[in-house]
């Protein structure tokens, strides 16, 4: 009989039952669906339930796995797909009403390689329509309504992987995948409380995902723990010829540093000089908890316009990337008003703006890289204020839209930065503000450095336990 608290485990600790033949891949499955049919409507994180899918596969698995033909750790593992990848046969809407009956004929790259590593399909999670690109202003951003974190139900779990960041966090999946542009994998994984990793550019294919900005676009888990992320990436980077984007460069996951290393920590100066106190407070104390396993060296971050690179390249490639709504008229069917608006504003960008914004990018990526060369990761909070209630334009509330932007003037753009740069980052959590909203941690490193990003949330957490906190549902 399956425990209560199965669901609540890692991925790795599933694994390893599974392996053991501890847990079956079929009850497992059947306890999660149950969690994503009743508990996923109350977050607005599902748009669609693969039941059949799933209990074909998981018992595909389990027969496998009682064969001796065991796949590996995520052989058997229930998870969650944002609804921005294309699977074969199963609605794919996109977040939004014109799309919303949607259905591809071919699967996402993610998908075949999740599928080949024996995990388990069991839904398509709700997000921000046409991925958030387009600049959201409120909660109400998606058909299937505003997404809610598990820790506080009337405030927003952030986007644009906002069903697999609720979903993830209330364990109605093991993992999940979501998919970032300017913020939407590390804001979410914030506010929900999740270890999420933003990969280099080309680290994992985008074939069959869906297009916002074809310079910035990256994918990347959101898990319950940092190790957990590891074991997912190592299932799904690699090179695809599908993305012309995608590296040839191997990944491997390792779970421990070489012994007796000790990490090199840049500190931008500021980096939590703006964030509401209660995120200043929490950053202030993880300090002290990174020194204990690394060096913490202050530094000037490099002065570059992050926010307004990253906002031209949006809007002008997410305006051509939805061109047929602009053009036909039905940007006026999405949900969010400021989207119906600024779908428009993207034709207003000039080829010289863009290619300006281009080149400044260069610039800013070399200025970057030089800087985090010298270290193992730069720090500093994830998301400078903790989310806003539901009902509430951003304006008037904490939430912002993408988390593309910091939370006031001076605060470190980390996030902007690392989306511009094409750098991967990692979120972890540590501790709580406002609301009962978890904060985060935010690592980011030089480009294809995730092994060591992991290696230091690894390092977090076993000195620190934020990671098992539950939110208040059953």
């Amino acid at each position: 009989m399956l425990s209560n608290d199965a669901v609540w485990s890692s991925v790795r600790e599933l694994g390893d039952a599974i392996r053991t033949r501890k847990v079956s891949p079929v009850e497992l499955t059947e306890a999660y669906l149950k969690r994503l049919e009743t508990i996923g409507p109350q977050l607005n994180a599902v748009v669609t339930v693969t039941r059949e899918l799933a209990m074909t596969q998981a018992r595909a698995a389990e027969k496998e796995i009682m064969a001796g033909k065991y796949r590996g750790p995520l052989h058997g593992i229930p998870w969650g797909a944002k609804d921005a990848f294309a699977t074969k046969g199963i609605l794919t809407t996109w977040g939004t009403a014109p799309y919303k009956n949607q259905v591809p004929d071919y699967d996402a790259a993610i998908v075949t390689s999740l599928h080949d590593a024996g995990a388990v399909l069991i839904g398509k999670l709700a997000m921000v329509e046409l991925v958030g690109g387009l600049g959201f202003d409120s909660a109400d951003n998606s058909f299937t309504g505003p997404g809610r974190t598990p820790w506080n139900r009337d405030y927003f779990t952030g986007g644009s992987s906002s069903g697999p960041g609720a979903a993830t966090a209330a364990a109605l999946v093991a993992f999940s995948i979501g998919g970032e542009t300017g913020g939407s994998i590390l804001q979410p994984s914030s506010h929900c409380g999740l270890s999420g990793i933003r990969t280099t550019y080309g680290r994992v294919s985008r074939y069959g995902a869906v297009t916002l900005c074809w310079t910035l676009d990256k994918i990347g888990p959101m898990c319950r723990t940092a190790d957990d992320c590891g074991l997912v990436l190592n299932a799904i980077a690699g090179y695809d010829k599908r993305d012309e984007a995608t590296t040839r460069r191997k990944f491997t996951y390792t779970t421990k540093p070489p012994k007796g290393k000790r990490f090199k920590l840049a500190l931008p100066r500021g980096a939590a000089e703006r964030a509401q106190p209660e995120v200043a407070a929490n950053f202030q104390k993880s300090l002290e908890v990174l020194k204990s396993f690394a060096d913490v060296e202050e530094v000037d971050f490099p002065d570059y316009p992050y926010n307004a690179i990253l906002g031209t390249l949006l809007r002008a490639e997410g305006t051509a990337a939805f061109r047929d709504l602009v053009d036909t008229g039905r940007m006026r069917e999405l949900q969010n008003h400021a989207d119906r608006i600024n779908g428009y504003i993207g034709m207003t960008i000039s080829a010289v703006d863009y290619l300006q914004a281009q080149r400044v990018r260069r610039l800013a990526r070399v200025a970057l890289d030089e800087q985090l060369a010298k270290y193992d990761a730069m720090i500093g909070p994830t998301i400078t204020a903790v989310s806003g209630p539901v009902d509430q334009p951003f304006n008037q509330g904490q939430g912002r839209g993408t988390g593309a932007a910091p939370a006031g003037p001076g605060a470190t753009p980390l996030t902007p930065a690392g989306n511009v740069s094409g750098t991967p980052a990692l979120t972890v959590p540590n501790g709580f503000g406002r609301n009962n909203i978890p904060t985060g941690l935010q690592f980011m490193g030089s480009a294809w450095s995730e092994s060591t990003l992991l290696a230091l949330g690894n390092a977090w957490q076993e000195a620190t336990d934020w990671h098992k906190k539950r939110p208040p549902i059953s």
